[in-house]
């Protein structure tokens, strides 16, 4: 999905170069077969191998992704799609198995190399075995689709194509089955069917048009706004909720997929790539020189025909108020053997108080369809609720570490939560018409009135995360691992981690140094170790004499554990120590355990 603007690209290019395109250029079209050959199987690898093991991982799955590329004479899409995330979990791996055995001073030699020789070995295996292994499957692929096409059998693909739809499984049956598919067909025959099975707008433009002429109430009122979203915008998932209303109606989308497809066929319809969102206008984009007619047709068949059928089949006796959309969303989750992930009775417990979130975000495959509609809902209920919060709409892959709750689709929330472990996670059934929006919102409502009724005043005992007893004075040199061990034991000791969030520290301090200067390092845990802190706190160890930290010398290490921003204001006194040169060097050989811990506690203001 993150790619879907590269494939846009080479359509382009593939549309107006070719030689029967609308601008023939050869020189030109080497590029669009450059692109198809090398840049779109790269970057499948590469984001494969970055969802397991970001951006190591994604290095390590272009590595390998190169390899099958160079062992076959076709577009290795699907062959991508394997080794680029088994690349990036291979790598996780041997990291994993000599993370702790690599000496002092030799991290960036021993991870450089560990890499090269890893993804060295894998490409020749994915050149040697996996490469020829998947040429051989799409050879047999492309012969069982022709035996279907042949058999003139294709249509009867919308059987399941439009339910699935409506299961929210839309992305993964066109970029996942059909687009492979297609781009194979297309480089062949310049144009491939494919790239309409899914995405062919004209099924659900019927369906509104359905509500619009025969229905009642709130559908009939919205339906003008929803063809617009859904036919000129390409969100298919705004028709869904009116399908749910009246579960029947799929009949109706089915025909008029079965009949759009069947039209396709028989006229021999095609485009150039994937129309990605299926809008009539990215369709029309991707349609070939010459080709427009037959395109055209199938979708308006398929409107004909879903409205039609949806005529005969729709109640018009129901009542269609809000209460019959809510039901609507209940039979989706008794559908789907789920439960809502949130209501009155079953809020989350870590959404009870907190009343520190300022950023939303609604996540989904692509970041733009379902997730910006669902966005643009709960951005509604915060005006109403009169709260200060920022919400966005993104990919899963987008997810930044500033986002404090996120909320997905009950199919995607794994991917999310391994996205951002350190964030709250909200699974939902639907995006366009939960009641979780509101439910959310008021809870956190709810949860500020009470503080600021409350005006909470805390004792500095209590909630300040630097206590005395987590601060070691005169200790000997080591090396920075032994330094980072004793600081996170400390915290381990304390109560404010669990054990894991030590190996945590020396994971985040392999990646990029902490040392900040001055002769102070502020070891601390990787973002997905946040789960492991059980409250916040800091450590701080003096080493008179110095230890090593990475071609710098650390006399000071303050480590710290953040489940929230409590920890902020030891790091503004730090800040402030850091800048004065005489305070440090007072610092760096004092005895004086109450000197240090009143200093930080005076400087931070508490």
């Amino acid at each position: 999905m993150p790619n879907i603007g590269a494939f846009i690209a080479w359509g382009f290019l593939t549309a107006l170069f070719v030689p029967d395109g609308w601008l023939p250029d050869a020189s030109l079209a080497r590029l669009a077969e450059s692109m198809i050959f090398y840049l779109l199987p790269l970057l499948i690898g590469y984001t494969g191998g970055k969802l397991v093991y970001g951006q190591r991982g994604g290095v390590l799955g272009a590595i390998v992704t190169m390899g099958i590329i160079s062992s076959t004479s076709i577009p290795m899409f699907a062959g991508a799609m394997i080794v680029g995330p088994l690349a990036g979990f291979i790598m996780k791996k041997c990291d994993a198995v000599i993370k702790n055995h690599i000496p002092v001073g030799f991290e960036m030699l021993t991870n450089n190399f560990l890499a090269g020789i890893v993804g060295a070995l894998l490409a020749v295996t994915a050149y040697q075995l996996i490469g020829p292994l998947v040429e051989f499957l799409d050879d047999g692929l492309g012969i069982f689709v022709e035996r279907v096409v042949e058999a003139g059998a294709l249509p009867l693909i919308s059987l399941i194509v439009e339910p699935a739809k409506i299961l929210f499984l839309n992305n993964a049956i066109n970029h996942g089955v059909f687009s492979p598919l297609g781009i194979s067909q297309a480089i062949e025959a310049g144009k491939s069917i494919f790239f309409l099975l899914e995405t062919n707008p004209g099924p659900g433009l019927g369906i509104l048009l359905v509500y619009y002429v025969f229905g009642s109430g709130i559908p009939k009122q919205t339906a003008p706004g929803a063809i617009v979203i859904h036919f000129f915008g390409g969100i298919h998932e705004i028709y869904f909720p009116y399908i749910l209303m009246q579960p029947r109606l799929v009949l109706a989308m089915i025909a008029g997929g079965v009949s759009g497809v069947f039209v396709f066929s028989y006229l021999g319809a095609g485009l150039v790539a994937v129309p990605s969102p299926g809008s009539i206008v990215a369709v029309i984009a991707m349609t070939p020189k010459g080709g427009l007619l037959p395109v055209l047709a199938g979708v308006v068949v398929s409107v004909l025909v879903t409205f039609i059928v949806g005529a005969f089949l729709i109640d018009r006796k129901v009542d269609s108020k809000d209460s019959s959309l809510a039901e609507a969303k209940d039979k989706l989750r008794s559908l789907k053997g789920v439960k809502t992930t949130i209501g009155h009775d079953c809020i989350p417990d870590e959404i009870k108080g907190l009343s520190n979130v300022k950023l939303i975000a609604v996540a989904c495959d692509a970041g733009m369809g379902s997730s910006a509609l669902g966005a643009t809902k709960l951005r509604a209920v915060i005006a109403d609720a009169g709260i200060d919060l920022n919400v966005i709409s993104c990919s899963i892959d987008q997810l930044e570490s500033n986002v404090d709750l996120v909320i997905t689709h009950e199919s995607l929330t794994e991917r999310a939560v391994s996205k951002l472990p350190g964030s709250i996670h909200i699974s939902i059934s639907d995006f366009i018409s939960t009641p979780v929006y509101q439910e959310l919102i008021q809870c956190i409502a709810d949860e500020k009135k009470r503080l600021n009724q409350n005006n909470l005043v805390e004792n500095v005992n209590d909630f300040c995360v630097l206590k005395k007893e987590n601060i070691s004075l005169g200790l000997e040199s080591v090396s920075k691992q032994e330094a980072i061990r004793d600081a996170g034991r400390i915290l381990y000791e304390a109560g404010c981690v669990e054990h894991g969030y030590i190996e945590a520290m020396l994971e985040r301090e392999m990646d990029c140094t902490t040392y900040i200067g001055n002769g102070v390092a502020i070891p601390h845990g990787t973002n997905e170790a946040r789960k492991l802190i059980k409250k916040s706190g800091v450590s701080i160890l003096q080493y008179p004499h110095g230890i090593y930290f990475d071609g710098n010398t650390a006399y000071l290490v303050v480590a710290i554990a953040a489940k929230g921003d409590e920890h902020l204001s030891i790091l503004a006194g730090l800040a402030k120590i850091i800048e004065d040169s005489n305070e440090m060097e007072i610092i760096r050989a004092t005895d004086d355990l109450d000197y240090i811990y009143n200093r930080f506690i005076s400087l931070s203001g508490k």
